[in-house]
Order: C-alpha cells, then sequence, then structure tokens
C-alpha cells in the first residue's frame, strides 16, 4: 500500500521549501527542468506515491502522456552509505538486459535539483504481493510457480558475470560477511535510540561462526517477495526485481539467507505485525526447504548453514528497523508504521538471539 503525500511532500521551488519546517521530498520546478532536458514528457505531471514508503521515496508519474517513475531518498537524517540511489541506478544499468530489472531513463547526481541524487525508470505494470495475491494468481499451481520463479530469478541475479557488467569497483569480492558485520555494528552505533545488549550479543555471535563464502557475484540485499513485480497475468512470472540500494558484490548466499528469514512456512508461528507476508502460508507455495533445494539444483551451490545467514538477515533487519524508528521518532517521517518499531525492535533481537542457540 502506498503511503500518502504530505503537505510539505511537494513544494514548486526551493524557496517555498527553505520556508518549510522539513526538507521536502520533490521540488516541482528544478525537476520538471531536469525532465524536459531528458525528453520525458511535458507540462503539468500527476504524481502518485507507489511502494510501501518506509524507506526510500517513490513516485508514479505521468507527464504528457508519459508515465515512469522517480525515486529517491527519504528525508534526512539519512545512515551512512544507506538509500543510495546512485548505486541503485548503477546496479540496474549494469544489469539491463542480463536480469529481470526496469530501465533506467535518467540519473541525476546534482543534489541542486532535489537536495538528494535521484533516478527515474520505466514503468513496470504488474502485481507486488503483499497482505494477498492477484485473485488470478491465487491458486496452488500458480503460488507454486510464484515460489520458483521467485528462486529462478535469484539464480540469474547470481549468474551474471558482474565485471562483464562493468560492476567492477561496486563492491569489494572478497571479505564480503565480515564488512558486512562490521558495517551494521556501525550503523547500530549511529541508528540506536537506546541499549539493547542482545543486538550486540548478535553481533558478537555472527562474528565468532562466520563461514566461508562461495565465490562473489552481485548481491540483491533485500530479495524477497515483496520486492519483486509479477506479471499481470498467469502464469505467474517474476518480470521486474525492485529496491536495489543494498546491493553490492558479495556472498550471494545472504540473500538466499535473507529470503528464507522473510519468508513463512505454513506452520511457523505467527510473527504479528513483522510478517511482511502472510500469503505463503497458503497451499501450493514451496517451503523453505524447497526454496534452498531449488537454488542449489539450479544454481549449484551448497547452503553451508541457513541459520548463521538467517541470523544475520534478522540481526541486519533490526538495525534498519531502529533507524526507521529513530527517524520516526525524530519527527522526520509520519508513517505511524516506523514509530511503531520501539518495542518491535527489542522483541526481535530476542528472537535472533534465539537463533543462534537453536540447533
Amino acid at each position: 500500500m502506498a503511503h500518502e503525500i504530505a503537505p510539505d511532500d511537494v513544494v514548486r521551488t526551493h524557496e517555498e521549501a527553505a520556508a518549510g519546517e522539513r526538507p521536502p521530498l520533490l521540488v516541482l520546478e528544478p525537476l520538471l527542468a531536469f525532465l524536459d532536458r531528458h525528453d520525458l514528457g511535458d507540462g503539468e505531471p500527476e504524481i502518485r506515491p507507489i511502494g510501501d514508503g518506509h524507506s526510500n521515496a517513490t513516485y508514479l508519474f505521468d507527464r504528457g502522456g508519459s508515465r515512469f517513475v522517480l525515486r529517491r531518498p527519504p528525508r534526512p537524517p539519512i545512515p551512512p552509505s544507506a538509500n543510495d540511489m546512485l548505486r541503485e541506478a548503477r546496479v540496474l544499468g549494469a544489469l539491463e538486459g542480463r536480469a529481470r530489472v526496469p530501465r533506467v531513463l535518467a540519473v541525476c547526481d546534482d543534489e541542486a535539483v532535489l537536495g538528494a541524487p535521484f533516478y527515474v525508470m520505466e514503468e513496470v505494470i504488474g502485481h507486488v504481493v503483499t497482505t494477498a495475491m492477484p485473485h488470478i494468481l491465487d491458486t496452488p499451481e500458480q503460488r507454486r510457480r510464484t515460489a520458483e520463479e521467485l528462486i529462478d530469478a535469484l539464480v540469474e541475479i547470481h549468474a551474471v558475470d558482474w565485471r562483464a557488467a562493468g560492476l567492477e569497483g561496486f563492491g569489494k569480492p572478497d571479505g564480503y560477511l565480515e564488512r558486512q558485520l562490521r558495517r551494521f555494528l556501525g550503523l547500530w552505533d549511529h541508528n540506536k535510540t537506546r541499549d539493547i545488549p542482545a543486538v550486540e550479543r548478535v553481533g558478537a555471535w555472527l562474528a565468532e561462526h562466520r563461514p566461508a563464502s562461495p565465490p562473489a557475484t552481485i548481491v540483491h540485499g533485500d530479495y524477497r517477495l515483496g520486492n519483486v513485480l509479477l506479471a499481470p497475468e498467469a502464469p505467474a512470472e517474476v518480470l521486474a526485481v525492485l529496491d536495489w540500494e543494498m546491493s553490492t558484490i558479495g556472498d550471494p548466499l545472504a540473500d538466499l539467507g535473507y529470503l528464507c528469514t522473510l519468508y513463512v512456512d505454513r506452520d511457523d508461528p505467527s510473527l504479528g505485525k513483522f510478517e511482511m507476508s502472510s500469503v505463503t502460508r497458503d497451499d501450493g507455495w514451496l517451503s523453505r526447504a524447497e526454496l534452498i533445494a531449488r537454488y542449489e539444483e539450479r544454481s549449484g551451490r551448497s547452503m553451508t548453514d541457513i541459520r548463521w545467514y538467517q541470523t544475520l538477515a534478522l540481526w541486519k533487519s533490526i538495525v534498519f528497523m531502529e533507524g526507521n524508528f529513530k527517524r520516526a521518532s525524530s519527527g522526520m517521517s509520519d508513517d505511524p508504521y516506523l514509530k511503531a518499531f520501539g518495542d518491535g525492535v527489542a522483541a526481535l533481537a530476542e528472537r535472533a538471539e534465539g537463533l543462534t542457540r537453536a540447533r
């Protein structure tokens, strides 16, 4: 479900922006001049927010019959190296024709336009699944096919020759897991609004039990059912993988572990408001074990230690959630979903610590 446009989200000029209490997300006059330079429609646009709106701001523009999507970071304060639109645009450009991604139409690194870098991409029409499957795909056969497509699209991403795609220097292929631990400990120090010792204990456990990584691939970093677009009609097909701001070069099993952490089996205990999608409890969906088996078969890689990668994914989610809670509690976001994260962060930290003790 898309967030609403607040009165101060969109202003006409930077003078109007300077008079407001907080920075706007879109400043129309310099933005329309940028769109004109890139032949992206003409005249006044119709603008509609799309996506869940909890992290980056994503808008669908309809301008003179041209439809396209604009992505920009949220309002500050933005954690260091998070919400990086230029990285996201670069990886999308590199993957065009190699994996299932939207085509990038224009990139703006001049912060004088909107106050932050942003990019524009093509609109891909399809279904994003969060709380329910679209009616036409809501059968056991199509649910199963959706799960298979989810794995197959991930296998394709991990099979891309990232050097040939022009991503040399996009990330460091060696030491990915070690850097993830160091980076997220740093982000925790930056994001935390209170002491939660379990978060640091889980970080220490991850460092102590870190597995050896397979050869590096492109890593999406936030790969889950809610970040893919499904074709409008049956048969179920993943048309595009979205939300690449966390992508890098690293351990592909981190993507699989993350997917498995957020994917619920039909018999899993309820996670309440932190269950990102319960649709996979229905008949037809692959189990978590079947997802892993299909990935291993299609990719040729063995999943070494699912529990470690799941704990890593949960721990990273906790760090991000605390950052979102910090933004909401400082008044930089109106999102009630983010404001409710306070108690949930501590509860998820306990769950992550429980995973470290599981057999």
